[in-house]
């Protein structure tokens, strides 16, 4: 077994304001990998909460007052293409995509983060985790859900103490193979939670102010450039690509050259802020089970409203929250809305385009 080691980048992380000149330099070679890229203008914040509600700690859009405190579920979403279509990924407040394995041409799983989840009437289908979604489900303080996974997770439930549930969840007769027939139905959550007494509300209130969320215009900022297109070929197997909607000023998610549409409501994913992560990875073995090593710093695209900026990102521990930041070594902000974040590997970053 080959175990990923942590490296404490605390120090590194915390005076990234003080070695901007050094980020500059990373940020413009990585833009020198990417094609040039013709956009409009962001979205403006949303209208200001009602009495009965607070601003969402995923999306700085207003949510009913009932969940403030309530912790967020990340679910593992299958994105094999005999998975598709996917149930309840246009719901989700923040949406992962990354390479699961590096055989089947680098199949990506996505894990999608609900705030509301009780209201979600089918989510899935339900596959396995792997040990980078439990460092990154754990910054948010959320209820993994999943359906097992390798051994290689062991370390890693054990040593962010994460909070998950694995398996038994609502079989859905759809005409495919059993891997493919376990969802996420409502209630399903509410019950196991009750069942395994695991806290609903939030036990690390840090994870409540996970990002900096407001009014966002990238026009004003060093080094930005047209984005409209958005394409990961990184992720080899379905090709996705985020293509900007003027008219939401949100990016709407495409895989298999096909706007991806829920198998419910048939609403498409869409999403106001992306963020991409340049990320190297471990492979454990001969059978392509890999850890991304998220805990680290590396450069990445931040993009929204037709917009990109080059930005840097930094994660200190395991269970510590993933922070973004611009030229200056600012902390950038989102725009109010759902994000979707492509943990890309290294060695594929050139695939990466935005145009």
């Amino acid at each position: 077994m080959i175990k990923y080691k942590e490296r404490d980048y605390s120090r590194e992380v915390f005076y990234m304001n003080k070695r901007y000149l050094s980020m500059t330099a990373v940020f413009t070679a990585a833009a020198l990998l990417l094609a040039p890229i013709s956009g409009i203008e962001a979205q403006a914040a949303p209208a200001a909460a009602a009495q009965a509600a607070y601003v969402s700690e995923l999306t700085g859009l207003p949510t009913s007052i009932a969940l403030q405190t309530q912790r967020p579920v990340a679910v593992m979403i299958d994105n094999d293409t005999k998975a598709l279509p996917h149930y309840g990924l246009s719901e989700a407040d923040v949406v992962y995509e990354m390479m699961n394995s590096t055989a089947n041409k680098r199949v990506t799983r996505l894990m999608a983060i609900y705030k509301d989840w009780q209201n979600v009437g089918q989510i899935g289908n339900v596959r396995s985790t792997r040990p980078t979604n439990i460092l990154l489900a754990s910054e948010w303080n959320a209820i993994l859900i999943h359906d097992g996974g390798p051994f290689y997770n062991n370390p890693y439930f054990k040593s962010t103490g994460i909070s998950h549930l694995s398996g038994g969840f609502s079989r859905v007769k759809n005409g495919k193979a059993q891997e493919f027939t376990e969802y996420v139905l409502k209630n399903d959550i509410a019950k196991q939670v009750t069942t395994a007494a695991i806290p609903s509300t939030y036990t690390n209130p840090a994870a409540m102010n996970h990002w900096k969320i407001g009014a966002t215009n990238l026009s004003a900022k060093a080094g930005n450039i047209p984005a409209n297109l958005v394409q990961l070929n990184c992720f080899r197997l379905t090709k996705p690509y985020l293509s900007y909607n003027a008219k939401t000023g949100t990016y709407d998610y495409y895989e298999n050259k096909k706007l991806a549409k829920d198998g419910e409501d048939k609403k498409a994913p869409s999403f106001a802020n992306v963020i991409l992560q340049n990320c190297t990875f471990t492979q454990y073995d001969k059978n392509g089970y890999l850890i991304y090593n998220v805990i680290g710093q590396g450069a990445g695209w931040y993009i929204t409203g037709g917009k990109a900026i080059p930005i840097m990102w930094a994660k200190a521990s395991e269970t510590g929250i993933t922070h973004y930041y611009d030229l200056s070594g600012a902390e950038i902000t989102l725009n109010p809305g759902k994000t979707y974040i492509g943990i890309c590997p290294s060695d594929d970053w050139t695939s990466v385009t935005v145009s």
